[in-house]
């Protein structure tokens, strides 16, 4: 285990990892995670939520940091300066929120959401599993489309939530209609959509080279297949107990679930006197 002086940044995901089965960060990881921050060690955040799905959990916990939102497809400083934005075409946007119209809606049981910048918009904001999402993320949506982002601006991110038992045939065929940008699943309903290029590995080398950092002077806590790549570009990956066991089996590093202070122990071996 790298000694504490030769670490430089800690990155986490937040569901599943930061957050416990509540949506709330346990008293033990946030007691933590401020311990380390006081000794100039940066915690970035870094999530498939928006900027507003964000602050809320930094408010709660007294925490000043920067955030990776959007999977990677915006990073963010401390002081919630933009260093990197990028975004779907709003053309190529528009041909993705037809097929779902089109096609995907009339044979799968879905929603979705269409994410620009802090703008969040959904089809039917009275969708149980759009209010849902509302209660999680403690952010509101409007109802609209891709035609009611401001001109000149794209997509950071489409978020599609599905019927479980159906994600896999609709994220293949995404990935089969439009093979330009990047999908992944980041739970067992949910599938993100983000321009090419973009993951959260991406970003982790792109903040580090901002912080003057390498990755492998840098940790990561992860629990889903959106975390893999991340967990890989650092130079320790800790995957959360609760992750599924494909992803357990492939890291060595394993730590308690999120409902069991996971985070908070590797801190605490790594930073604890």
């Amino acid at each position: 285990m790298e000694k504490p002086d030769t670490i430089k940044a800690i990155f986490s995901d937040v569901d599943g990892t930061l957050l416990n089965s509540a949506h709330r960060v346990t008293p033990r990881t946030g007691m933590w995670i401020r311990r380390v921050m006081a000794q100039d060690i940066p915690f970035v955040i870094v999530s498939a939520r928006s900027p507003s799905g964000i602050y809320p959990i930094l408010k709660r916990n007294d925490l000043e940091c920067a955030l990776i939102a959007y999977s990677g497809a915006m990073i963010l400083d401390r002081d919630r300066s933009i260093l990197f934005n990028r975004q779907i075409r709003r053309d190529l946007a528009a041909e993705i929120e037809y097929f779902f119209i089109t096609s995907i809606k009339k044979k799968y049981d879905m929603t979705w959401s269409v994410y620009s910048g802090d703008l969040w918009l959904a089809p039917d904001r009275r969708d149980p599993r759009i209010l849902r999402e509302e209660r999680i993320v403690e952010a509101r949506s409007r109802e609209g489309s891709v035609r009611d982002i401001v001109p000149g601006a794209g997509v950071n991110k489409f978020l599609c939530i599905c019927a479980p038992e159906q994600t896999t045939a609709i994220e293949r065929e995404i990935r089969g209609a439009f093979p330009e940008v990047f999908v992944v699943r980041s739970s067992d309903i949910l599938i993100e959509i983000m321009d090419r290029g973009t993951s959260k590995a991406d970003a982790v080398r792109r903040f580090c080279e901002y912080a003057g950092i390498l990755p492998e002077e840098t940790i990561a806590f992860g629990d889903h297949y959106n975390d893999v790549e991340m967990l890989g570009a650092v130079g320790q990956g800790y995957v959360m107990g609760n992750a599924p066991e494909e992803i357990r089996r492939q890291f060595g590093r394993v730590t308690a679930d999120n409902d069991h202070d996971g985070i908070a122990d590797v801190l605490e071996r790594l930073f604890g006197t």
